[in-house]
């Protein structure tokens, strides 16, 4: 067997690798059965972190999520933020623009008809850098959100106008650029935010 090695001063060199000589009579012998141990430990609720449950929760709306069922999930952490905006035409054409900006098109939105309201997921913690903006409102910790089944891509109902995808959000910079050029209105008023959204 050869190695490439390179020396300080360039260029290529092979020298032999050592190898160890292995008897091809030698037996053996068979491997002993797995023993396992059982353990029993009991956890009492003190010793179990403070956001634990949060944690589980937050697991198990995933899991209803994956499973095609509505699900109720809290914004920020490590899942993602919420920008909203208005929907309707203007709204429309930065979501095709931003299927331009972004590799494999736009990340998830979610479009409420009955509000007329576009929700954009953003990464986690684009709430606290977003400022104030003429159209568009971006939340975080402590408010929550309601997804659609991830298989709901029509009405009636909200759905997924572009569909959640775990490795992919919208990027809020290019996206606060096309607001501000295509200006879709009405604009959501935070007011109105309480009735979709509700603080933890």
């Amino acid at each position: 067997m050869q190695s490439l090695l390179t020396p300080p001063g360039g260029g290529v060199t092979t020298a032999a690798l050592p190898q160890r000589v292995v008897d091809a009579t030698r037996e053996v012998p068979p491997a002993g059965e797995a023993a396992f141990t059982a353990r029993t430990e009991n956890i009492s609720r003190e010793d179990v972190a403070s956001d634990m449950g949060g944690l589980a929760t937050r697991v198990r709306n995933l899991m209803d999520l994956q499973g095609n069922r509505p699900s109720c999930l809290p914004l920020g952490g490590n899942l993602f933020d919420v920008l909203i905006t208005a929907s309707g035409a203007a709204a429309r054409a930065v979501v095709g623009l931003m299927d331009e900006v972004q590799i494999d098109g736009c990340g998830p939105v979610i479009e409420d008809p009955v509000r007329s309201w576009l929700y954009w997921l953003v990464p986690p913690g684009s709430s606290t850098r977003w400022a104030p903006h003429r159209y568009g409102i971006c939340l975080g910790q402590p408010h929550r959100i309601g997804l659609p089944s991830l298989g709901q891509a029509e009405p009636p109902g909200a759905y997924w106008l572009r569909p959640f995808k775990s490795d992919r959000l919208v990027p809020p910079a290019p996206l606060r650029d096309l607001l501000d050029s295509f200006g879709p209105s009405p604009v959501p008023h935070e007011v109105l935010l309480a009735a979709e959204l509700r603080a933890s």
